[in-house]
């Protein structure tokens, strides 16, 4: 799993008998789960879904949730990605407390801490000791606050999951509704399918199975953090953590991070651009994407082009659709008001949910190092520092800008190679040692905006320019000595 610095609402506890007395340390356990978004009536199909009914073993049990967060005025706890809660359900009251866990792409897990209290209010006394973090030592407990409500019907039940030998209980739960801050509410409508006993593989492949005909989408936002947005419209943090990449690091875990990075990201751009709609986050979202499909297309024998079929078709019918759209939108105000309504009737499609939730099973197995043959195996074996410089030289070279400088109208031809260049140079061009990388990365955008933009005598000229400024450059002089 890659760390990265999400909040996550796990939403589901274990509770001791009524007959045990209510003990002074809290009941800890690790949680992996899923969440993803759906509409009313795919809830309503999930209740119904042939997967789900043959291996229910339980049931649908009900419940109705009434959850009370609670952080500083400055939201202390928030920004040490902890959740504080009270949790009415029926007659028992809990208290938890959520720490930093993992999260990747919608796949989490974190650590909670679980008290039965004899009464709803906030025991702040059993917040010490082992589950309290490090860094919220010095807080004043007594500044905590109710700041927000999460107040929803959940039905829950064991889903049996084995094949084979191997054992799976998966619990799946279908959560209805609301967010509440003040006069301010937003709808809970998810499945959350969390992982009882067995591997997190199990989780993905479950979800994938029921997004192949039903629109789930892969919500990395939990219910803490939409009753924060909630609170305050810029709490959303929308920049994850950079993947660690060295010129030490393996160029199979290289990719793999850049791309879960990638899967991650374009998932908070989603649900984001689906909340508020400003463009910007479309652009980032398609951008996203693309870069994803140029990193795919540079791996050569680490990644046989068999194991990489269905995420490039998948890839590429999302770029057929969204990059006109979002190259036209650059100077159509109407394009830009009407993609809302379109990127909604995208995520009321399986598409996208489907892709994402396909996109990491293929990560989480590597799908890519399968069946590769002994040079492939070498080559995603080799070291970053060693196997960058030659793919860029190859493709700096084989990119003829000297050509391009002549002939400006062909320059669209070698979009797919300057991306290639630039994914791995807005990702990792610190593992370069070659001076300029920085204005070489943003020259190389420049290019590459230029050859989607429409003939005209000035598009022509500015490329043929721009052409001669990249050729110029000296990081790039560099490269093609490589």
């Amino acid at each position: 799993m890659i760390e990265s610095c999400t909040l996550h609402d796990l939403g589901s506890h274990t509770f001791p008998p009524a007959a045990l007395p209510i003990l002074d340390f809290p009941a800890m356990q690790k949680e992996t789960e899923i969440k993803l978004r759906v509409s009313r009536e795919t809830l309503a199909a999930l209740r119904e879904h042939p997967l789900l009914k043959k291996r229910n073993k339980s049931g649908w049990e009900r419940r109705e949730l009434m959850n009370q967060y609670f952080d500083t005025p400055e939201r202390d706890l928030a920004r040490a990605k902890v959740a504080l809660r009270l949790r009415r359900d029926g007659e028992e009251v809990i208290q938890t407390l959520k720490t930093r866990g993992q999260s990747v792409a919608g796949l989490s897990e974190r650590n909670e801490y679980d008290w039965n209290l004899p009464k709803a209010k906030l025991d702040v006394k059993k917040l010490d000791g082992e589950c309290w973090p490090v860094e919220l030592a010095e807080l004043d407990k007594k500044t905590l606050k109710p700041i927000f409500t999460t107040d929803f019907v959940r039905e829950r039940a064991e889903i049996a999951w084995g094949r084979g030998k191997t054992k799976v209980v998966i619990e799946a739960a279908l959560d209805l509704g609301h967010v509440v801050v003040g006069k301010q509410k937003e709808e809970i409508c998810e499945l959350e399918l969390e992982l009882r006993e067995g591997e997190p593989a199990a989780l993905l492949e479950l979800a994938a199975e029921l997004a192949a005909t039903l629109a789930l989408m892969p919500c990395d936002i939990s219910k803490a953090e939409r009753g924060y947005r909630l609170y305050d419209a810029n709490s959303y943090s929308l920049s994850l953590p950079a993947p660690q990449i060295t010129a030490e690091t393996p160029l199979d875990d290289a990719f793999a991070a850049l791309a879960w990075h990638l899967l991650s990201s374009s998932q908070r751009l989603a649900e984001q651009y689906r909340f508020n709609g400003h463009w910007r986050l479309l652009l980032d979202w398609v951008e996203n994407l693309a870069e994803l499909r140029a990193l795919l297309s540079s791996l050569g024998q680490a990644a046989p082009r068999q194991s990489t079929h269905d995420l490039r078709v998948a890839l590429d019918a999302l770029l057929e659709d969204w990059r006109p759209l979002v190259q036209a939108g650059i100077d159509d105000e109407d394009v830009r008001k009407a993609a809302p309504e379109q990127f909604l009737e995208e995520l009321e499609d399986p598409r996208w949910g489907l892709f994402s939730l396909n996109t990491s099973r293929w990560l989480l197995a590597r799908t890519w190092t399968a069946d590769r043959n002994v040079r492939g195996n070498r080559q995603g074996a080799a070291q970053l520092g060693s196997w960058l410089p030659r793919l860029l030289g190859e493709e700096a070279t084989s990119l003829q800008l000297q050509r391009y400088q002549q002939q400006p109208e062909d320059l669209a031809e070698q979009l797919p190679r300057i991306e290639r260049i630039q994914a791995w140079l807005h990702h990792a061009r610190n593992v370069l040692d070659i001076p300029e990388m920085d204005r070489l990365y943003g020259e190389l955008k420049l290019l590459a905006q230029l050859a989607n933009e429409p003939i005209t005598d000035e598009s022509l000229d500015a490329r043929k320019q721009q052409a001669i400024a990249v050729y110029q450059n000296r990081a790039w002089k560099m490269l093609l000595r490589m």
